[in-house]
């Protein structure tokens, strides 16, 4: 009997540190990732259809005006000293669709670290929650919902130039993370709930 239970604690303890190896790799590959991604971060005034309607505007007009510097040339070694030069640029594009459509938010853009949470998109690519360097763009009192995107490699612009794509940007570790399907992959929960905790300490 002693010996069923000591194979079966054997057992249990080799399970843990199986599962303690996996998730630190997955993290670690995680945050490789983070690192190698430019992401716009776009957060609407309000909740209210009409600031979530003008939150996209903003958005187009953001993109619009910058779509020279979103169109893959621009990785996130460079972003704060291509893009930051930029950003009274993109203000005053982005304030001009606020002022044309009857508001008088401020709107406040920034190249900087921000924090997101696990988001998969259309293109089946999934990446984790964590700090990513990004365009944030805060309309008003920045309350409302918000738009998330990735601009290197480029996934906001449909017609960029630059053909570089996410599987020219990560390894292949990597890639299998970001094209696993996060509905069957409990370790993106475990890293989002690890980030909250890194976040508040």
């Amino acid at each position: 009997m002693k010996k069923v239970k000591i194979i079966e604690l054997s057992l249990a303890i080799g399970l843990i540190i199986s599962v303690i190896f996996s998730v630190a790799d997955f993290s670690y590959n995680c945050d490789n990732i983070r690192q190698k991604l430019l992401r716009m971060h776009v957060i609407a005034n309000s909740d209210s259809q009409q600031d979530q309607e003008l939150k996209l505007k903003v958005r187009d007009a953001v993109l619009a005006a910058g779509r020279e510097y979103f169109d893959g040339s621009v990785d996130v070694s460079q972003a704060e000293k291509v893009l930051k030069p930029k950003t009274e640029e993109l203000t005053q594009a982005a304030k001009k669709v606020i002022e044309e459509n009857g508001c008088d938010y401020d709107v406040e853009i920034s190249i900087g670290k921000a924090n997101f949470l696990t988001r998969k998109y259309d293109n089946g690519i999934t990446l984790p929650a964590g700090e990513y360097e990004a365009v944030n763009v805060i309309i008003g009192e920045g309350k409302g919902h918000n738009w998330w995107c990735v601009m290197f490699p480029p996934m906001c612009l449909p017609a960029a130039e630059n053909d570089v794509t996410i599987d020219d940007v990560l390894t292949d570790d990597e890639l299998k993370i970001v094209k696993s399907d996060s509905k069957y992959e409990p370790r993106f929960k475990i890293i989002e709930i690890l980030e909250k905790i890194i976040e508040k300490v």
